[in-house]
């Protein structure tokens, strides 16, 4: 018999994004960004994708933003077991993956992107407007 807990995904995405918020509480600008990002994570990936997020992480201008597609793709490496997908590295990896890994991957991103979107609401629930 399997038995999946559902916070087995809903944890690390708490943890994650309480560290981010408290490592910058008080600098509402970064907040702004961090809310911003992790909402907006299941509709860029379900859109253009694992491969161009990561892409966009080296290209990301905005520090609260890549704050949080970083905290992703740790989460995601430690969900996953697959490894090497944090840093400058982890583009090449999702590359390398077979088509089954990487579309069971991609699942799997995705449900974790709606985990970042509730919990950002929750979280950042007294964050408001955009950067």
């Amino acid at each position: 018999m399997i038995v999946f807990d559902p916070r087995t995904i809903a944890t690390p995405v708490y943890d994650a994004l309480s560290g981010l918020r408290s490592q910058y509480n008080g600098n509402d600008t970064r907040l702004k960004e961090q809310k911003s990002q992790a909402v907006e994570l299941y509709t860029y990936l379900s859109t253009w994708g694992m491969m161009r997020l990561k892409a966009e992480e080296k290209a990301l201008s905005q520090d609260g933003k890549k704050d949080v597609v970083r905290q992703y793709f740790q989460c995601l490496q430690t969900l996953s077991d697959v490894q090497n997908l944090i840093g400058d590295q982890g583009l090449e990896t999702l590359k390398n993956l077979g088509t089954e890994e990487y579309l069971g991957l991609t699942g799997l991103g995705l449900a974790l992107s709606q985990e970042f979107a509730f919990w950002a609401n929750a979280i950042y629930h007294d964050i408001k407007g955009e950067k």
